[in-house]
């Protein structure tokens, strides 16, 4: 299954230039290993593991008279074993977009190595956004946490999931969690990596924390709208990148952005003192997901208003950095414009005065044949 095209010369085996050039195609071997694993009835049970979805319970006929029987999820070990094949998978999707689709755009548009990458981030980043965003709100739909937002912060008694709920956390952990080797397989520079370290594992540490604290309804609400804004973020930079003139796009932004932390702050506050305030339980138990105690009220509400001010802060800092480059950059306009206007002052009038000198000088007289 090959992803990337080969360079003429071919590098030796197993050298980092060979593994940067065929990452996606060891990590589809590894993959299909597992796929094989179907086949053998000895390893079939393990390969099980690795692709479906673990920990389900039947729920009753009885608890659910309309539908029958109903498969729901509860978070286990096994988990982390999902969560490694749909990383590989993601992997190999990240390739596949980035060769056959980011890669045809920077060749026709002969970005800048510095704009081609962060082409590239955008791009990866404006289709996981997007596709996150519409699958996100597919299951906000059809939960009926819109039409009955009181879901949110409503506490369930079982403490389980359903099958599309659970898929969803565990393909957003397996993208975080692909998004550390692309940072070796894509050759991030070194003074890029803290910030995209930073960025990875805020959102690894929120979406664990609503998964394991099953806040399932909350943290898939507060991901959508911060997914949404940063799809807008990233639409913008794709624009701005293709033609500079949608500069303007990015104040539009910045003030989605805005609301959209401020919308933030709003349902986490809202969910805090309606879905924890609920019932109070002095006996926690991360097992069975009662964590309706005063620390888990702070912890999270602490953590989404850290969080918020962070991102906050950043983006104010980024403003201001660009508009003070941008004035540093208009003053020196400024100079050279005026420096170029008193050169051609100081020609103009030299000119005339050779001109009218010359004009001033008599004039001889014509002899006569």
């Amino acid at each position: 299954m090959g992803l990337r095209k080969k360079s003429a010369r071919n590098p030796p085996v197993l050298s980092q230039e060979f593994i940067l050039q065929n990452h996606a195609d060891i990590v589809s071997c590894v993959g299909m290993f597992f796929l094989l694993g179907l086949v053998f009835e000895g390893t079939a049970e393990a390969s099980i593991v690795f692709l479906t979805l673990q920990h389900s319970v039947a729920v009753p006929a009885a608890e659910e008279p309309a539908t029958g029987s109903k498969s729901l999820y509860y978070y286990g070990v096994k988990d982390l074993a999902t969560v490694f094949f749909y990383m590989l998978v993601a992997i190999i999707i990240h390739a596949t977009i980035q060769e056959y689709v980011l890669d045809k755009i920077n060749r026709r548009m002969q970005f800048t190595k510095a704009k081609q990458n962060k082409f590239n981030e955008s791009g990866q980043f404006s289709v996981f956004y997007f596709f996150s965003c519409i699958w996100g709100t597919f299951i906000l739909i059809s939960e009926n946490c819109l039409s009955d937002p009181t879901l949110i912060w409503r506490a369930h008694p079982h403490r389980m999931m359903t099958f599309q709920m659970k898929f969803f956390y565990i393909s957003q952990l397996a993208y975080w969690f692909h998004a550390l080797p692309e940072l070796y397989f894509q050759k991030i520079r070194k003074q890029d990596i803290p910030r995209q370290l930073v960025y990875i594992g805020l959102h690894l540490f929120h979406i664990t924390g609503a998964y394991l604290l099953y806040l399932n309804h909350l943290g898939l609400l507060l991901l959508v709208l911060h997914y949404f804004v940063e799809l807008l973020s990233h639409m913008c930079g794709l624009f701005y990148f293709s033609d500079e003139k949608y500069q303007k796009g990015m104040s539009l932004w910045a003030i989605v952005f805005i609301l959209g932390r401020l919308m933030t702050l709003i349902v986490s506050v809202l969910t805090v003192g309606f879905h924890l305030a609920g019932s109070q339980n002095q006996n926690p138990d991360a097992i069975t997901g009662n964590v309706n105690v005063l620390a888990a009220k702070i912890a999270v509400l602490s953590s989404s208003c850290t969080i918020q001010a962070y991102v906050t802060w950043n983006l104010i800092t980024l403003r201001l950095q660009r508009w003070i480059e941008d004035s540093n950059i208009q003053a020196s306009c400024m100079k050279k414009k005026r420096s170029r206007s008193s050169k051609k002052r100081t020609e103009n009038g030299v000119g005339m005065e050779t001109s009218n000198r010359v004009d001033c000088l008599p004039k001889r007289k014509e002899k006569s044949s």
